[in-house]
């Protein structure tokens, strides 16, 4: 498990300082629980890091963003082999889970928002809020209802009215469905009521 903030900026410094060691320099772009709490948005306990995107080239100040293959970087997996054995973190900590949205379409605009941090020589990006709004609606709208952690998360973002609006038209792109228009549409209802409550 990552801890919130500290816990998952220090193992992504171990990874970056075993990259140092070996000469190798690797860029991943991050969204998810991990992405939230380096964002100081939620301060939760996250099992994961999850990889939207690498970086080329990785030491790259901006590096262009890729569709991640269905392996991490050999470089990467071997240190994060290493940190999961110190850490106590599962195998499989860092992933290539959210790389399929690729085939799906990105929220428009994101490679110009994500802000870089450097851990070592592990550049990594975290993707900028008003993404996540649009990926933790989307996410949202798949889980059961507003129990759910995608839900949390969305109500902890704040959206606008105006963000609200855009994540839901960008997702409603995502399944033609008639069904899941309807459910999009009830999770936007919910968390527009929701973080109306929040902001009195």
């Amino acid at each position: 498990m990552l801890k919130p903030g500290t816990g998952t900026e220090r193992v992504l410094r171990a990874v970056g300082e075993i990259l140092e060691a070996e000469g190798q320099w690797v860029a991943i772009v991050i969204v998810g629980g991990s992405a939230l709490n380096l964002l100081g948005i939620v301060e939760r306990v996250t099992r994961d890091v999850d990889v939207i995107a690498v970086g080329h080239p990785p030491d790259a100040p901006t590096p262009r963003l890729q569709a991640p293959s269905d392996q991490l970087p050999q470089a990467l997996a071997k240190a994060a082999t290493l940190v999961a054995a110190d850490f106590g973190l599962d195998e499989d900590w860092i992933n290539t889970g959210p790389a399929l949205q690729w085939k799906q379409g990105l929220p428009p605009g994101l490679e110009g928002r994500v802000r870089w941090r450097r851990y070592a020589n592990l550049n990594v990006g975290v993707v900028h809020r008003r993404d996540l709004v649009f990926l933790k609606l989307y996410a949202a709208a798949d889980a059961t209802g507003p129990a759910s952690v995608h839900y949390q998360d969305l109500i902890a973002l704040r959206p606008t009215d105006e963000e609200l609006q855009s994540a839901r038209a960008w997702t409603l792109t995502q399944d033609a469905s008639p069904d899941f228009h309807r459910v999009v549409d009830r999770v936007v209802q919910h968390v527009s009521r929701d973080t109306r409550t929040t902001r009195r």
